[in-house]
């Protein structure tokens, strides 16, 4: 007994021992790629250094507290890249020592792919790197991909009253993910998605090269701009074109519930929302409260609304097309661009515009997304049906973001991004909980699962189309696969990502990044040997 001990204790250390040199060898090829010039030492975090530190930089943009559990398998170490030449270092020792890059740049991360896998990885973090430059004379502003969005719209407005972006209504979404993968906000109606607005980027491909929309060509520049740039290389920054807004805006949130015919005002939207005026945007959101008088739960549909211009405008506007609603003057609220986004993020309005600036980890929950399209009006009977299931199953939100103007316009193969004409609307399901531990989590994907299936037969078909942004990793997921993926399996989430683009982008990917040095769990593929 005891030699079996001292074997297995001399194994253990062994173990150890060999994991500890991997991360040397690994650390020493780092520091020798690196420009001496910006020694790379500086910015690598490793748990066996220092604990505390580490944890610290993991855990400061771990968005989604499902993946920050004790058991979460923890990255290898992490790089906090200053200087591009950080980046090129990591990419050419990721490709030399076999060790999974994954690429965070500090934004929401719904499923926690960017700091999260399940075999050895290391980090690279892109938080340092979030310089933005704005030009108002050409109306542009490069934006390193480390910055929030929150950053992008103050930095403008410094500059401008009347110029703006159209990019998310949240301010600490990062501007890496939220690019790349396509990008939209409350202004899409009138100026598309975010992607629709970037002119130029810059990339560190596979084999360390820093590239511009020139020298990397229009096939890859596409790729980026919709495709999800953590599949084709590490983007540094993208040049985006800033539009004009209206010196003042107005907006509203009205909220109905069941009682209070909430679902005839659903039933309307679904035939107007994507209809009205270009400047108009009504997003619709369903929920469960509680009822006031009776103490039991009820439905409610909320109205939040973004319009470009003044109240007189709005309510001509909606007296003719949704007077259902019933919107009175008191309910608009006539403010600034850069206001509206503390407004349709729930910070009270004349709040100091540099709360925009935050970062970190404020607000943060255990939560799940899934995203739908709708294609078609909901019959009355269909929405009975969901309201009747929001109210058994009490948790998961819906929220609905209408399309039509600008979306429509833009043809479907013009981006990686394909959902463009003949959507209404798109869907997000949201559910937060502060519950810790697997029973909890459970509980609630459970939930948020079983309201996805009943909206089943109101939605996009062949595919059910999705939304790469609200990356969901239930798509064509499978517990035993490994992360070098065959192009079939990765079809699954491919088509309902992308459609009919998703074989251009695996064309691009194979032709940039054949090695697949460039992957997560839902990562476009290469194609398989011999094809």
């Amino acid at each position: 007994m005891r030699n079996s001990t001292i074997c297995f204790g001399s194994f253990f250390l062994s173990t150890i021992l060999l994991i500890v040199s991997a991360d040397e060898s690994f650390q020493k090829c780092l520091e020798n790629e690196a420009l001496p010039s910006q020694p790379i030492s500086q910015v690598i975090y490793i748990p066996q250094n220092n604990i505390s530190a580490f944890s610290s930089v993991l855990q400061n943009y771990v968005k989604n507290l499902r993946f920050n559990e004790s058991t979460t398998r923890k990255p290898e170490l992490i790089i906090t890249a200053l200087h591009v030449s950080h980046i090129q270092a990591a990419v050419i020792c990721s490709k030399k020592h076999g060790l999974q890059m994954k690429i965070r740049s500090g934004g929401h991360d719904y499923e926690g792919i960017s700091y999260v896998s399940t075999g050895p990885f290391f980090i690279l973090d892109m938080f340092n790197l979030r310089a933005i430059n704005v030009s108002i004379e050409d109306e542009t502003a490069w934006v390193q991909t480390g910055a929030i969005l929150g950053e992008v719209y103050y930095r403008i407005a410094e500059k401008s009253n009347v110029h703006g972006f159209p990019a998310g209504v949240c301010p600490t979404v990062g501007v890496g993910g939220h690019i790349s993968g396509g990008g939209y906000g409350n202004m899409l109606r009138k100026f598309g998605l975010t992607i629709d607005n970037i002119l130029d980027a810059e990339i560190i491909d596979a084999k360390g090269r820093l590239l511009d929309r020139k020298s990397m060509g229009e096939d890859l520049f596409w790729a980026i701009s919709g495709g999800g740039g953590a599949s084709f290389g590490v983007v540094l920054s993208y040049k985006i074109k800033l539009v004009r807004v209206p010196e003042i805006v107005t907006v509203f949130r009205v909220g109905r519930t069941y009682e209070q015919n909430a679902t005839d005002l659903a039933y309307k939207w679904q035939r107007i929302a994507d209809k009205l005026d270009d400047d108009l945007f009504i997003r619709m959101i369903f929920d469960v409260i509680n009822n006031t008088q009776t103490g039991d739960r009820t439905n409610r549909v909320q109205f939040l609304a973004l319009f470009l211009g003044d109240s007189d405008r709005l309510l001509s506007i909606m007296n003719q097309s949704f007077p259902e609603l019933g919107l009175q003057r008191s309910d608009c609220i006539e403010t600034s661009w850069l206001q509206s986004v503390l407004y349709f993020t729930n910070i009270p309005l004349g709040t100091e515009p540099e709360i925009l600036l935050r970062r970190g980890t404020q607000g943060v929950t255990y939560l799940k997304r899934k995203s739908d399209y709708l294609e078609e009006p909901m019959s009355k009977e269909g929405l009975e049906f969901i309201f009747k299931k929001m109210i058994e199953l009490v948790r998961p939100s819906m929220v609905f973001n209408p399309y039509g103007g600008k979306m429509a316009e833009i043809p479907s193969h013009a981006k990686p991004f394909p959902h463009r004409a003949g959507n209404i609307a798109k869907i997000q399901y949201a559910a937060n909980w502060n519950e810790a531990g697997t029973e909890f989590a459970n509980f609630y994907l459970n939930l948020t699962n079983q309201l996805f299936d009943y909206m089943t037969p109101y939605v996009s078909k062949n595919p059910r189309e999705a939304f790469l942004n609200y990356r969901d990793l239930d798509i064509g997921i499978n517990q035993n696969e490994s992360p070098e993926r065959s192009f079939i399996e990765g079809a699954v989430y491919g088509v309902k990502y992308f459609k009919e683009n998703y074989p251009r982008l695996v064309k691009i990917k194979t032709k940039v990044d054949p090695h697949n040095l460039f992957r997560n769990e839902q990562s476009i593929p290469v194609f398989p040997f011999g094809k």
